[in-house]
């Protein structure tokens, strides 16, 4: 039996920390981003990215589980916006393969984290 950790801030909170990771590496990529994309693709990509860790931070100093779930639900869409817009940067080749894919099995591993966080707060309400 694995011992449980008792969460003091959403800081403690595994999937916000990948969510996080998931926006600055973002940030690493787009840099590269022509300068005719600051407002488009970069901005974009960048505000979906920074949407997911900040919903889950909003959710969790929110009253109750079913506040909680609505804004992960939130981040949940925001990083399925994300991962439409890394695609359709690859696609226009603004986002090398690698880059891209690398950005994806980030935005996986996070998504079932949270996909996990809100089935368990889905139990709670």
């Amino acid at each position: 039996m694995s011992e449980r950790r008792e969460l003091k801030s959403y800081r403690d909170l595994l999937v916000w920390q990948a969510a996080v990771e998931v926006a600055v590496a973002c940030y690493g990529c787009t840099k590269a981003f022509p300068g005719s994309e600051v407002y488009g693709m970069t901005s974009q990509i960048r505000r979906s990215a920074t949407s997911i860790a900040a919903n889950i931070a909003e959710g969790f100093g929110r009253d109750g589980p079913g506040q909680l779930q609505q804004f992960l639900k939130i981040a949940q869409g925001s990083l399925k916006e994300l991962e439409t817009h890394l695609i359709i940067a690859g696609r226009v080749g603004l986002l090398g393969e690698r880059d891209r894919d690398a950005l994806l099995v980030q935005c996986d591993e996070t998504g079932r984290m949270l996909g996990a966080l809100i089935r368990s707060t889905n139990a709670r309400i």
